[in-house]
């Protein structure tokens, strides 16, 4: 199977070949002629003019064959001992009818020329009357040594031409073929090296053509492929790790309780059954994401009105926020539209994003619970009075098992996964999930749900 760059080469070759063979072949076809033309037109005005000054000294056309002869044109062979070969007369002398008048070696005297033909000639007037037309045809061509060796050279000089005019093409051929397919074989060898397991693979960018995009799509593509292995192998570790944690308390208390290392009091047992409930709600947390990337997750969208939302889940808070001392405010504003969601689903978004907040705002602090308009989408947002976070925690608060204080014990920051579920949450109602923090300003998640027109 040839490669493109053959193809490239072998069709740039062929077109270059046609095109010089073309022009070759029809300026050596029309050499020739061109030339012939061109003696004619320079010897034509020329003998008009003699002829006209012959009419004019002698009254009539006898003896005007003189003239030709005068300008080297004759119709008999040269004489004895002086070389050349036989000039044919490339032109005729007849009157304004076409009648010839001086005799050569294809018209006798008297002979009638068409009337195209007659147009062609050149007429030689006397006192404004035209007393003859001198017509051009056409003739063997019996050019003197100059003459044939000067067609002879320009032959020659377009055959050169044409081999000169292949080799450049062939040479111009490999160049563009080369430069045009060396960034397919760059992508050709990343690709084969992506296949192999190599996904630090990146192709340098050479143009701004559709090769030039073909680049920049493949080392994206590259990035997101390393990117993404390299979150699922993370991921993974995390979900080993989450699950080994809470399965290590469950079977180390449940195997002392059975060795009577432990006693089988009602506080073991506790123990056991939270552990089981935290490994319990760990699965399911997983199950929703995984739902959720597979496309899969049920959202069952209703009606609803924001504020009713929201002041149903504060209602969920109120016991927390006083235990720890955490004003919970609602800043609502009036006539929102009203929102299709899944009350369940968009619940839960808003009890992570609030857990969150409740986990890292102090006592007496406070919470606000916020809903606006903004345009054709409804914003509602959650602000806490914490510590806010730093630009390098923010770009990953949403990736799952992302803890931005990694010494902070499990059970008291959660498994790291309700955040990624809100957004997953969000982004299957066609909204989006956003968060802004100052250090030491708090930290402020955005929920922008799409409105629905009263």
């Amino acid at each position: 199977m040839r490669s493109i760059s053959t193809k490239l080469i072998l069709a740039f070759l062929g077109i270059g070949i046609i095109s010089v063979t073309i022009i070759a072949f029809t300026a050596l076809a029309n050499t020739r002629s061109e030339f012939l033309r061109f003696l004619s037109d320079r010897n034509q005005s020329d003998i008009a003019e003699d002829l006209r000054i012959y009419y004019l000294n002698t009254g009539s056309w006898e003896g005007a064959d003189t003239v030709f002869r005068g300008n080297g044109l004759s119709n008999a062979p040269h004489p004895p001992g002086e070389r050349g070969p036989k000039r044919y007369r490339p032109f005729v002398l007849t009157d304004q009818n076409g009648v010839v008048l001086v005799a050569n070696d294809r018209y006798k005297a008297g002979d009638k020329m068409s009337a195209s033909n007659v147009k062609q000639g050149v007429p030689i007037t006397r006192n404004g009357k035209i007393v003859g037309v001198l017509v051009p045809i056409s003739v063997p061509f019996e050019g003197d040594p100059r003459e044939v060796a000067f067609i002879d050279r320009t032959k020659t000089l377009l055959i050169y031409s044409a081999l000169i005019g292949s080799v450049i093409a062939l040479l111009l051929g490999i160049f563009l073929s080369r430069t045009l397919t060396r960034p397919i074989r760059e992508l050709t060898q990343a690709t084969h090296a992506v296949s192999e397991g190599d996904l630090s693979q990146q192709v340098p960018v050479r143009s701004n053509d559709e090769l030039g995009e073909l680049a920049i799509a493949f080392n994206k593509m590259s990035a997101e492929l390393s990117r993404s292995i390299n979150s699922r192998k993370q991921m993974t570790a995390d979900i080993a790790h989450e699950l080994r944690t809470p399965l290590s308390l469950i079977l180390g208390h449940a195997e002392a309780v059975h060795d009577g290392v432990l006693p089988p009091t009602q506080e073991n047992f506790e123990i056991i059954r939270e552990e089981a409930t935290r490994l319990e709600h760990l699965i399911n947390d997983l199950r929703i994401l995984s739902l959720a990337d597979a496309g899969e997750l049920t959202i069952n969208l209703q009606t609803i009105e924001p504020r009713r939302l929201l002041q149903e889940v504060a209602s969920l808070y109120q016991y927390q926020t006083q235990k720890k001392n955490i004003s919970l405010e609602l800043d609502i504003a009036s006539h929102l539209s009203t929102i299709e969601v899944d009350p369940g689903r968009m619940t839960q978004v808003l009890t992570n994003i609030l857990d969150n907040a409740m986990r890292h705002t102090p006592e007496g602090g406070r919470i606000i619970i916020a809903a606006r308009q903004q345009q054709d989408r409804i914003e509602l947002s959650i602000l806490d009075s914490g510590q806010g976070l730093q630009t390098d925690d923010i770009n990953h608060i949403f990736d799952r098992f992302y803890r931005t204080d990694p010494a902070r014990q499990r059970e008291e920051g959660g498994s790291g996964l309700g955040l990624a579920i809100a957004r997953s949450i969000v982004q299957a109602h066609g909204g989006q999930l956003s968060a802004q923090s100052e250090a030491g300003q708090g930290l402020k998640i955005m929920i922008r749900l799409p409105g629905k027109s009263k």
